[in-house]
């Protein structure tokens, strides 16, 4: 029986966790002894061949900012965006595969090899984003057998692990990502409602603003940039994220600033601190009211809020929550942790479910009585023209064939028809989006679908749009007269597209680099 485990694949950190015997979710530590490993990454001087990951590149990337690379989660999925390093531009994926490279290697010293895998994701990240994750995970041998939402890791993990029962907002600000998550809980059965959420906001937004407080600060007393090379951006920036954590602790935070006009004596206080970040709690604010309005939901209907990721130790960010919902949020496991478990978990399930043979007995019947209603975290559509009934002209429009928070698995059709006689092909489109206008959605897969000729117009073509439990979407296209199909599995749009050959190819060029 081969090793099941959860990764979660996060923007500031990163974490492992396996289950055991029993199946009971467990984090791996590092080579390091550490449970979670910095999402940081450097490319050795020396030795070209050699890629440090983790402790050691947070602390390289002060000497040579130019070889280091930190937040990589936040790009993922943008096919506009490299980092070129000894000659070679590194892609999102390939970036995100050393950090998973290196949670595989040192799990598998104490535990053999690491194979089946499911990964976490913000809820809210698009197909592109999705599929860009597991294409990370494959490029490193991972058999990616899943994606879980990171609320929903973490909740499943929160119900197996204490009574949670009723509605639930799982409320995740980590360090690179915000998402809210609605649930109805009952034990270890779980249904999502709605989620809702933020690809480009958390700690790292948080620890700019500690950081321009420092540098106003210097810039009042000496009348001069604190930073002026990215060296000295590398330490300050590190430098405000410990700041940072202090003030979650202590009401001011005191350090030294040494800038090319003279050092200085330093104080941050908690108000400052709260003040400046008061935009950004603001945006949470809202998308958890969005999240609530969306699902139907009074603040006064939520029995118990669930925190997790790392920012949610600010302690603003709890009292925001605490005066919205008037009960203070819940965080009786581990924010940093409790997603890789969680993930784990849905590891388990989902070999259970798709493959019982290569599950353990002990690890099925830890798992036996847990349940997990998961939804769409977006709508799904096509480009189409219909005829407008006002005017006779037809109209481009979005045309949603899969709803937001459709319960998985899901499957829905709608009939369209071709516009003219003799058409001799389609260029369908799968959209994500909630709007009919299409400068509105975001188109995620083009194709063009060849049709036979010499016919008139109107002719039907049905298309049939599913989206499975490990959050993988299938597409299907069918000329109804013909019974010519063309099926597309989700992948990247026509500027970013990775296919199977591609992602073979970057594992390819990945094996030749020792991670450290």
């Amino acid at each position: 029986m081969g090793n099941i485990v959860g990764i979660d694949l996060g923007t500031t950190f990163s974490a492992l966790a396996m289950l055991n015997a029993i199946g009971k979710p467990e984090i791996i530590p590092n080579a390091d002894g550490e449970r979670l490993t910095p999402s940081a990454i450097f490319f050795d001087e020396e030795n070209p061949e050699l890629i440090r990951v983790g402790i050691e590149a947070v602390n390289s990337r002060h000497l040579n900012p130019s070889r280091s690379v930190r937040w990589i989660k936040r790009h993922m999925g943008d096919g506009d965006y490299k980092v070129s390093i000894d000659g070679k531009d590194w892609t999102p994926v390939e970036l995100s595969a050393l950090i998973l490279k290196k949670l595989k290697q040192d799990c598998a010293v104490e535990h053999g090899e690491i194979r089946d895998a499911v990964i976490s994701v913000p809820a809210h990240f698009d197909e592109v984003r999705r599929k860009a994750t597991m294409d990370a995970g494959t490029a490193v041998g991972l058999n990616v057998i899943g994606i879980v939402n990171e609320p929903v890791a973490a909740a499943l993990y929160y119900a197996t692990t204490r009574e949670v029962c009723g509605r639930v907002l799982v409320y995740d600000l980590g360090g690179g990502t915000f998402d809210v998550t609605l649930m109805d809980v009952k034990g270890t059965n779980m249904e999502i409602i709605c989620s809702q959420g933020d690809h480009a906001l958390g700690g790292i937004d948080f620890d700019n603003k500690v950081l321009e407080i420092l540098q106003k600060l210097y810039g009042d007393k000496f009348n001069a940039d604190l930073i002026t090379t990215d060296e000295e951006r590398a330490r300050y920036e590190d430098e405000a994220e410990d700041i940072k954590k202090t003030l979650s602790r202590r009401p001011a935070a005191k350090t030294m600033l040494y800038g090319p006009s003279g050092s200085m004596r330093a104080e941050v206080t908690r108000e400052m601190f709260e003040e400046s970040i008061a935009s950004l709690v603001a945006r949470t604010d809202m998308l958890v009211e969005v999240a609530l309005e969306e699902a139907g939901v009074k603040p006064s209907e939520v029995d118990t809020v669930l925190l997790v990721g790392g920012s949610t130790r600010v302690p603003v960010v709890r009292a925001h929550l605490e005066d919205t919902f008037g009960f203070p949020p819940e965080n009786a496991v581990n924010v940093d942790e409790c997603v890789a478990l969680g993930a784990a978990l849905h590891a388990g399930l989902t070999m259970a479910r798709e493959n019982p043979d290569a599950v353990a007995a002990g690890i099925r019947t830890g798992l036996k009585d847990v349940s997990l209603t998961d939804v769409c975290n977006h709508s799904y559509g096509t480009i189409c023209a219909p005829i407008d009934k006002e005017t006779g002209r037809r109209v481009v429009q979005n045309k949603i064939i899969l709803h937001k928070n459709t319960p998985l698995p899901c499957e829905a059709s709608q009939v369209f028809y071709t516009v003219s006689k003799g058409q001799k092909r389609v260029e369908v489109t799968v959209t994500q989006g909630e709007d009919t206008d299409p400068a509105y959605v975001s188109t995620i897969a083009t194709h063009s679908f060849d049709l036979p000729p010499d016919r008139p117009a109107e002719r039907p073509i049905k298309v049939t749009y599913s989206y499975d439990l490990n959050q993988r979407m299938h597409c299907r296209f069918e000329d109804v007269e013909s019974g010519r199909t063309l099926e597309v599995d989700l992948s990247l749009d026509s500027e970013a597209e990775a296919s199977d050959s591609e992602v073979a190819e970057s594992a390819k060029e990945l094996e030749p680099f020792k991670v450290q």
